[in-house]
């Protein structure tokens, strides 16, 4: 308290700070500022508190010891000889006032704070103010104001320390496992925990070979976590997503970040991160013992079932299905000890695209739900896999929509007939190829739609399936908004063969759109990611699409 008072130039008198001071010289102490400073800054800020006159009226009030006073008690200036010891403007910025300097240093970048601290004493003490601090965590990693505030999306980081311990204990025993945040302060979570970690913020791909997946590092409390976002059971595919987390950082009591690996059903347990490459980590288990389970790798393998699935073995009727699941356990289970992650960006927005850019979850048949990345580039829109499986794997270009070549469906009875929609596909592939108006193939008057044009207000029309046309979701929307050609990738499994197979793009609304691939016979069904995914986003489109050529060449 004392130390607050001294930086704000407040509390007792000046006579009782300057015996405070003479006592505490013989002790050795450390003041803040030296005595013709701290006497200058009080007479400031008594002079502004007089509140006499404004810059315009070029007058100030004054004490009857600093100057002479005129019969209305403001302080002539120009009465003032040149030996005058009265208040004067600061000359630098050390003559500031301290709430001034705190309020200045607070703007400040926390990588610039460091240098400022070496400019002189005044300085260095004014930089252990904690509300410098608080608002350089606030603004640049978007953390609570207040550090026992520990939760991210509605879940909190002690209820998954309490679930994957043992939920019997009392609670207060896991309040002991937790760091003391009640005796942490804001620089020291700034400094050794933030800043050196602040390049594995955001959105990241892990190397799981084909099957790829989608990592969210954020700022959760006192501590960074690395949630593994986990699309809903098939084929729900408009739940929200599912989250597990992978890792955890934190400060203990010495003042030193520890990494903390959460897989496992034995609670956290010693790990290691490595950020040596740009756009890129890894994280090592050193503990995988954690991992196993006391029934061996058959209770792995049901417990993991239960997990990516929410069934049994035995309530998957398809063959082939429980193939891909086993195949799918098999080949992630070698990825429980280390694993590599590399940096993904969303799109960024731009004013012509057809619905907002993002993550969307999508239906793609025995392979489950998967994640995809639509993005727009021209009159192109693409929706790049993000999760993947053995056939397609993450990082491929699933869909490929052609929004110079609109199609307007017909009524629902031809809607119902496959090789109707099939020919309507085709007759806008004449129409881009020969230039020919859109009202020729339609056979109305209608200008053909403008794919930069706001889907607001919408058009909509009925829709419906066509007989035959498999889906994994038996509800779909009944109405859409615009229909596109365009072309999906479909592959043997190990990638074999790849080929691009005509379709039509659906966009029903602004959060859903579908693909029917025309030649298969088959539905896919996409539904936005709404969680909130900070640190994500490209600064410009030039380096989002740099990254989507790498993640390609990653899965190649």
């Amino acid at each position: 308290m004392a130390v607050c008072a001294r930086l704000c130039g407040v509390g007792q008198s000046r006579r009782c700070r300057r015996r405070q001071r003479q006592n505490q010289q013989g002790q050795g102490s450390d003041s803040d500022m030296d005595e013709e400073e701290e006497e200058r800054i009080v007479g400031l800020k008594q002079s502004d508190a007089g509140g006499g006159g404004g810059p315009e009226s070029g007058a100030a009030t004054a004490g009857p010891s600093d100057a002479c006073e005129n019969g209305s008690g403001h302080v002539n200036r120009g009465s003032l000889d040149s030996t005058s010891t009265g208040p004067q403007h600061p000359q630098s910025l050390a003559e500031l006032p301290p709430e001034l300097l705190v309020e200045t240093f607070s703007l400040l970048p926390g990588t610039a704070l460091p240098n400022v601290a070496l400019v002189c004493k005044k300085f260095r003490q004014i930089l252990n103010t904690e509300t410098i601090w608080r608002r350089r965590c606030m603004e640049e990693f978007g953390m609570k104001e207040d550090l026992r505030k520990m939760e991210v999306e509605g879940v909190s980081s002690r209820e998954i320390y309490v679930k994957r311990v043992n939920p019997r204990v009392k609670s207060g025993r896991f309040m002991k496992l937790l760091p003391d945040y009640e005796h942490r302060d804001y620089r020291d979570v700034y400094t050794h925990l933030l800043h050196p970690y602040r390049q594995i913020l955001g959105l990241w791909q892990p190397d799981i070979g084909p099957y790829g997946g989608l990592l969210n590092v954020v700022v959760d409390g006192l501590f960074i976590i690395g949630w593994m976002y986990l699309p809903p059971h098939d084929p729900r595919v408009e739940d929200p997503m599912r989250r597990r987390p992978l890792f955890r950082i934190h400060l203990w009591e010495s003042k030193k970040s520890t990494v903390e690996c959460m897989y496992g059903h034995k609670g956290p347990h010693k790990g290691d991160i490595q950020t040596g490459k740009k756009d890129e980590f890894s994280t090592k288990c050193s503990q995988t013992d954690h991992h196993r389970m006391p029934g061996g790798r058959q209770e792995e393998f049901r417990t993991w079932l239960e997990e990516e699935w929410g069934r049994t073995l035995e309530e998957i009727f398809h063959e082939h299905m429980q193939e891909l699941i086993l195949m799918k356990f098999i080949y992630t289970s070698q990825y429980d000890n280390c694993l590599t992650y590399r940096r993904i960006y969303l799109p960024p927005t731009m004013p012509s695209d057809l619905l907002h850019p993002g993550l969307f979850k999508g239906t793609y048949g025995s392979h489950g739900l998967e994640i995809v990345m639509l993005s727009f580039h021209g009159n192109s829109a693409r929706a790049t896999k993000l999760t993947g499986d053995p056939n397609v794997p993450a990082g491929q270009l699933t869909l490929d929509v052609d929004l110079s070549r609109p199609v307007v469906l017909p009524d629902i009875k031809h809607q119902r007939n496959i090789e109707e929609l099939s020919r309507l596909g085709a007759c806008s592939d004449v129409t881009a190829a020969g230039g020919v108006e859109a009202e020729r193939v339609t056979g109305t008057d209608s200008p053909p739609p403008d794919p930069s044009s706001s889907i607001s207000p919408p058009e909509s029309q009925p829709f419906v399936l066509p007989l035959g046309v498999m889906a994994r979701n038996e509800v779909y929307p009944r109405t859409c908004r615009k229909c596109f050609y365009g072309t999906g990738l479909i592959a043997g499994h190990g990638f074999t063969s790849p080929e691009r197979t005509p379709g039509l793009f659906v966009l029903f609304d602004a959060d859903r759109f579908g693909f029917i691939w025309l030649e298969l016979k088959s539905f896919s069904l996409y539904s936005r990611l709404t969680d909130n995914l900070a640190h994500s986003y490209a600064p410009n489109m030039e380096r989002f699409e740099a990254m989507l050529g790498n993640m390609q060449s990653w899965t190649s």
